[in-house]
């Protein structure tokens, strides 16, 4: 009787890595824009700064987010300049620091009543600010697996699956103007399994890689007109 338990039981973990096999880490993704005064010819030879947003007591925006951003535009229009966030943190502390950065656009004329503050601004011929506000978080996990050392052998069987979500929100703050000139989101969200029969074998759902270039796709439409003319042909 013990035989026929562990059959079916080991039959039972075999479907269910069938199954996720098949399924691999799905995601579905969600992206809303609302954009305004969109460059006609691009931001030239001007710069951006992508800035996570991090004074909210709950969650934090991902640096590793923000840096996925950053490559994701550079790489789809490679003339645009994005300037690394921590450095670029560093080079105004504090005035960027999750306590002290500025909620609202207009603000910033504060910032350039600074003299060397605002000529740090004019060398990085800087064009658009962009806020990103969201994070990545496991949901809900169902499942068990245990594992076990015996003479000569190791291994692990089990089967478990968990759920994650990403929430992401870009608000894009024209410089010169100091005025909000759009927004563009992006929620998505994946199952990911963990099926095990002796070795664990991880199908993981990249939620938070779609939600980076859904992000980055609409925000470089809004930036590049290289971009633009590509999608268009």
């Amino acid at each position: 009787m013990s035989g026929q338990r562990i059959d079916r039981q080991t039959a039972r973990i075999a479907g269910l890595i069938l199954l996720a096999l098949l399924l691999g880490g799905c995601v579905n993704a969600t992206v809303d824009e609302m954009t305004y005064n969109e460059p006609v010819a691009g931001i030239g030879e001007s710069s951006v700064v992508i800035l996570g947003r991090r004074h909210k007591p709950d969650y934090d925006t991902e640096f590793d987010f923000i840096e996925c951003i950053g490559d994701h535009i550079h790489s789809g229009d490679p003339s645009i300049e994005v300037i690394n966030e921590i450095a670029f943190i560093n080079q105004f502390y504090p005035w960027f620091e999750p306590r002290t950065a500025p909620l609202q656009p207009q603000t910033i004329d504060r910032l350039l009543q600074l003299p060397p503050v605002a000529a740090r601004f004019d060398e990085m011929k800087l064009e658009y600010m962009i806020w990103i506000d969201g994070n990545t978080e496991n949901t809900e996990s169902t499942g068990s697996m245990s594992c076990g050392i015996g003479p000569g052998v190791a291994g692990c069987f089990g089967f478990g699956t968990w759920g994650t979500e990403s929430e992401y929100e870009a608000t894009i703050w024209d410089f010169t103007d100091k005025v909000e000139v759009g927004r563009v989101s992006a929620q998505t969200s994946g199952q990911s399994y963990m099926p095990a029969v002796v070795v664990p074998i991880p199908i993981i759902a990249p939620v938070q890689g779609t939600a980076c270039d859904s992000l980055g796709d609409q925000l470089l439409e809004y930036l590049s007109a290289q971009y633009l003319s590509l999608i268009h042909i």
